[in-house]
């Protein structure tokens, strides 16, 4: 006799540096459309270690098998908070940070030719009476955020993006990610082919490395809010093979997608 048929997978939504959960609003709404279950927690953005340990809670309080996905440093923290996650059976990267064991968000960006989301374009805004002593806080600024953040959605559009930011404390960007769940865990990646803030070039690497399931996307770093349904048809594609593999724990990938088109730097 069978056992219990197990729950279907619940989707998990991490977002980046730079917005906030209500970035995936238009991928919610498809995937929640397709009768999926969906989490997008608040990413606290204060570090990869308090990051990744706050994740991991909220998938432990979760009684069914996660398709966890992250965008931009999202990744990073889906890399460090999953490894411990025995519910996690499925992993997806959108434009995102897939690191390595001892790796840390400037390592890669250090490796490639550098993007336009330079320390020229960023600050350390802080509020009036700003208590001393605390680490600085990183935000695009403002003139420059369509240009290098969302250059495929419209000035109304962004011109809201650019004023609603949550920053990002500036040693996240140096925390180093500890042994990464891409290694047991099958994977997807989201390529943004035109995306100004993590080269692409650099995202297909992680990709490779990883042998995630691939998908070329001509888009900006804002590809979950410009092609909502590219993304969300990617992380359908992680629930299915999650759902096919009964328990989650196969140790394939589900093959790559082969694709023909070359990244543009």
């Amino acid at each position: 006799m069978h056992g219990p048929t197990p729950p279907p997978p619940t989707v998990v939504l991490v977002h980046g540096a730079f917005t906030d959960a209500s970035s995936w609003a238009p991928v919610i709404r498809l995937l929640r459309t397709d009768g999926l279950t969906v989490l997008a927690p608040a990413n606290p953005l204060r570090g990869l270690t308090q990051d990744a340990s706050y994740i991991r809670s909220v998938l432990r309080q979760i009684a069914a098998p996660v398709v966890l996905a992250g965008h931009g440093y999202g990744g990073a923290v889906i890399t460090h908070a999953a490894t411990d996650a025995d519910n996690t059976v499925a992993l997806c990267y959108v434009a995102a940070f897939g690191l390595d064991a001892g790796e840390c968000v400037g390592d890669i960006t250090k490796r490639f030719a550098p993007m336009p989301v330079t320390e020229a374009n960023l600050t350390d805004a802080r509020p009036a009476r700003f208590p001393a002593g605390l680490e600085s806080e990183l935000y695009i600024r403002q003139e420059r955020f369509r240009q290098v953040y969302a250059a495929d959605l419209s000035a109304r559009v962004t011109d809201v993006l650019a004023v609603t930011q949550r920053p990002i404390a500036q040693s996240a960007l140096s925390d180093t990610s500890g042994p990464p769940a891409w290694a047991s865990k099958p994977s997807w990646f989201a390529i943004a082919a035109a995306d100004q803030m993590l080269n692409p070039i650099a995202q297909r690497f992680m990709a490779q490395r990883m042998a995630a399931t691939e998908h070329l996307l001509k888009a900006s770093h804002a590809v979950v809010l410009s092609q909502p349904g590219a993304v969300a048809a990617m992380i359908q594609e992680a629930v299915e093979h999650a759902t096919d593999c009964g328990d989650g724990n196969s140790d394939s990938n589900g093959g790559k997608i082969e694709q023909n088109s070359q990244l543009g730097k």
